[in-house]
This record gives C-alpha cells, structure tokens and sequence, in this order.
C-alpha cells in the first residue's frame, strides 16, 4: 500500500489539510485590534465568532476523512477513482469557502490591506497532491487491464 506513490501524494493531502486547520487563513490589524480568520472561528479583538466561518473547518476534515478512505481502498482502484474525485469537489469547496470568507471580511475593512496566510495556501498543495494522486490510480488502473488484456 505505501509502495505506490498515489499513497504518499494522498498521505500529503490529509497532512497539509490538517495543517490548514491550525494556521491562519487571514489577518488584520485595525487600530491596534487583531483579527484573525482561521478554519475554525474568527477573531475579532476578543470575540470569537464560530458560525458561519467553521464551514472551511468541517469541509476540510471531510475531505482529509474521504482521502484516509481512498487510501485503506487500494485494492479497489475504481472505488479510489471516485472517492478521489469526489475528494476534489470538497477541496474546491475548501478553498472556495476559504476565498469566500477572506474577500467578505476584507470588504469589511476598505483601505486596509490584510496579510493571506498559510491557512489559505495550503489547501491548493492539497488540491494539487489529489489530482496526482488520481492520475497515478488511474494510469496503475490502465497497466492492469492492458496485462489482463495480454494474457
């Protein structure tokens, strides 16, 4: 199972989405107030507001959960194909609701420039990982019915 490279670039989508998890997706300080939007809440001095910016939070472990079932799926690589492109509908949906939420607050704050950070990059080294990944499962599908064709 973590011969195949598929594996590993899946391993990096479940690591990377974890990490976005925990770091910032955007900061801003106004008037010697903080604020801070992760994937969980936004902060806003003091205040903490969960809903609705925790969207990005429960879609990414959705997704790091579908990437930890299509790699215990390896001996079924159709079955990987679609979980695999089902896990990029909710990578998209990661860093739309990302995007989303960072544009939105910024509107809130004309003329001050906020700093993206790794919370917002992160997801599309996962988006990219994931793509790899179902292209090496789908060129591994391809060898196996090319020598099941030969014989």
């Amino acid at each position: 199972m973590w011969q195949r490279i598929q594996t590993v670039f899946l391993a990096i989508v479940i690591v990377a989405l974890l990490a976005s998890l925990v770091l910032p997706i955007w900061t801003i300080e106004v008037n010697g107030e903080k604020n801070v939007l992760t994937a969980f809440y936004y902060l806003k001095g003091t205040v903490y507001t969960y809903n609705p910016y925790s969207l990005t939070a429960i879609i990414a472990i959705a997704s790091a959960t579908l990437a930890l079932i299509e790699i215990t799926k390896y001996k079924n690589r159709l079955t990987q194909m679609k979980i695999g492109a089902l896990n990029s509908l909710f990578l998209v949906g990661v860093v739309g609701s990302a995007l989303y939420f960072t544009t939105q607050l910024a509107k809130a704050f004309p003329g001050v420039q906020g700093q993206y950070g790794l919370g917002l990059w992160i997801p599309f080294v996962a988006v990219i990982c994931n793509l790899m990944a179902n292209r090496f499962i789908r060129k591994d599908e391809r060898l196996v019915r090319d020598s099941d064709r030969l014989r």
